[in-house]
C-alpha cells in the first residue's frame, strides 16, 4: 500500500523499516510486534508517515518513557530550534563525547573580517571549526550554496594563529552539520573542497544520528516526561542532555515539580542515560 512521506511523494509502506527505527528505540519485540499489528489495522492508501508516527509513538510512550523518547531523536533535536542555538550546544556535546575539546560562539579574526563560529573543536592538537545550519522544517535540504560560503569563510581563517583552546590555535579542517540533509551537489562541492559533511542520516555511519546510537546523547528535548516549558527552562540553564539532570535536580525543583513526578522524571532521565527500558 503507498503512504504519503514528509516531503508528499508517495512510497510503499515498508514494515522493515518501522521495525527497525522501533529496535533503535530499545522497545522490546512483542512490543514491536503489537504496534507494527496495530498500523497495519488501520493503514490505509496516502495515509502519511506523520500518522504512522503518531500511532508508534503513542504505543510506545505508554509501554516505555525512554523508548518512546529514543524514537523521538529526529523530532527532538527540530525542537533544539527554532533559531538553531541549542543545536549547536548539542553538537558540541556530541563532539565532546567523542573525545573533542570544544568551545561554542565564538568571533574570530581572519586574514580579512571576522566571522562568529558556532563550534570550534580540538583532539590531539589538530583544531577544526563546526558551522550548524538548523532547519525546522522536516524536509529542507542545505544546497550548495551552504558550503560554498562556508568554503570561504574557512579560507579566511585557516593557516593563521588564532587563540581558542592555546595562544597558538590554527585551523586546519571544517565540519558543516545539518539536523536534516544536504543536496547532492552540496555533497560533490564538499567532497572537492575538502569540507567534512554531517546530516541526519550522512555520512553513513558517522551521521547524525551514529553518533549518537550507543553514546545515549539525548537531548531533553527527546523526553516524554517534561512539557515543553520545562525543557525551554532546563535549555536556558544549559542542561541540553538528558543525562544532565542527574546532578542537576534543583532545576527541575525550582519549577515547583511535584517529589513524585520529579521522580518519573529521573527516572526517563536514567533511562536514556543508561540505554534501559
Amino acid at each position: 500500500m503507498k503512504i504519503r512521506k514528509h516531503s508528499g511523494e508517495l512510497a510503499q509502506f515498508d514494515a522493515r523499516k518501522l521495525r527497525l527505527s522501533m529496535l533503535r528505540s530499545g522497545a522490546d519485540k512483542a512490543l514491536i510486534d503489537n504496534i507494527v499489528t496495530e498500523v497495519n489495522a488501520q493503514l490505509y492508501p496516502n495515509m502519511t508517515t506523520k500518522q504512522i508516527y503518531k500511532i508508534a509513538f503513542k504505543m510506545l510512550r505508554e509501554k516505555s518513557a525512554a523508548s518512546a523518547a529514543r524514537y523521538n531523536l529526529r523530532e527532538a533535536i527540530r525542537l533544539l530550534g527554532p533559531a538553531g542555538f541549542y543545536f549547536e550546544k548539542y553538537i558540541a556535546r556530541i563532539f565532546a563525547d567523542h573525545g573533542f575539546d570544544t568551545r561554542t560562539n565564538l568571533i574570530l579574526q581572519g586574514r580579512c573580517v571576522t566571522h562568529e563560529i558556532d563550534v570550534a573543536m580540538r583532539m590531539e592538537g589538530s583544531v577544526g571549526i563546526v558551522e550548524c545550519k538548523f532547519h525546522s522544517g522536516r524536509e529542507t535540504a542545505s544546497d550548495v550554496k551552504v558550503p560554498m560560503y562556508i568554503l570561504s569563510r574557512f579560507n579566511d581563517l585557516k593557516g593563521i594563529v588564532h587563540r581558542i583552546f592555546t595562544d597558538g590555535d590554527i585551523i586546519g579542517s571544517c565540519t558543516i552539520v545539518n539536523n536534516n540533509r544536504f543536496t547532492a551537489d552540496a555533497v560533490a562541492f564538499a567532497r572537492c573542497s575538502g569540507l567534512e559533511l554531517v546530516s541526519w542520516d550522512y555520512p553513513p555511519g558517522k551521521s547524525l544520528k551514529d553518533l549518537n546510537d550507543g553514546r545515549n546523547l539525548y537531548p531533553v528535548t527527546a523526553m516524554t516526561t517534561l512539557t515543553m516549558d520545562e525543557k525551554e527552562f532546563l535549555l536556558k540553564n544549559d542542561i541540553v542532555l538528558a543525562r544532565e539532570l542527574h546532578g542537576n535536580q534543583q532545576f527541575l525543583e525550582t519549577l515547583g515539580i511535584s517529589l513524585a513526578r520529579i521522580g518519573t522524571i529521573m527516572n526517563e532521565a536514567s533511562a536514556l542515560k543508561h540505554g534501559t527500558r
